[in-house]
């Protein structure tokens, strides 16, 4: 066996990698500011959820609150902050939260990674 076994071997690289934990669009906190403005309270947050149900098992939902609560996921862009549960934190790993304007009507949207089936309109997903 040739070589030298007494050869030292680099240990100190390490590669990192930032993770995506959900992503919240420059749109969604844009109007998410502009809700805001119209409650005039500024300690509103956007809550966003899973609960069961729906046409394919899950389905999203969106709400406004004041309170962060100890096990809550916190995404701030521009200023606005979103607030994701535990629980459904797991759901929604790598997704993007949107706002939309279209023929549809405006709403929030989720584009999950995760969802294996969605339905017609988006508001409801199986993993």
């Amino acid at each position: 066996m040739e070589g030298n076994l007494n050869q030292r071997v680099d240990m100190t690289v390490v590669q990192t990698a930032e993770s995506v934990i959900m992503t919240f669009t420059d749109n969604a906190a844009s109007k998410v500011h502009s809700l805001i403005a119209e409650e005039g309270n500024d300690q509103l947050k956007l809550r966003v959820f899973v609960t069961g149900g729906g046409c394919s098992g899950f389905q999203y939902g969106f709400s406004f609150d004041e309170t962060v609560k100890v096990d809550d996921t916190v995404i701030r862009n521009n200023g606005a902050e979103m607030v994701v549960d535990a629980l459904s934190y797991q759901y929604l790993v790598g997704a993007t939260i949107d706002y939309k304007e279209g023929l549809e009507g405006s709403r929030f949207v989720v584009n999950n990674p995760m969802a294996t089936t969605t339905c017609g309109c988006g508001a409801s997903f199986a993993v």
